[in-house]
């Protein structure tokens, strides 16, 4: 039983790491020319220049709402998973 980890606090982890990450892209593409074709690289051969729009508040906000819905959901899934499968 000492090896089960928290679910919530790992959720809760997740979730301010995502935030942050989250926080950090999003003023590096408003505020640092360029930064879009950096991240392309990040998508394996997809040139994110040519569908990429001028951020705004709103889709911002929304974005930023959903990569942590999902942190929460994964970091949650992640701790189950290691307690379900993990050492006993």
């Amino acid at each position: 039983m000492a090896d089960k980890i928290n679910a919530t606090r790992v959720s809760i982890s997740w979730v301010v790491v995502t935030g942050i990450v989250y926080v950090g892209c999003a003023l590096a593409i408003a505020f640092i020319p360029g930064t879009t074709g950096f991240f392309s690289y990040l998508f394996h051969g997809i040139d994110i220049t040519k569908i990429a729009t001028t951020p705004n508040l709103r889709s911002t906000v929304i974005g930023f709402f959903e990569s942590i819905a999902i942190a929460y959901l994964i970091g949650w899934l992640f701790a189950w998973t290691y307690n379900k499968f993990g050492p006993e």
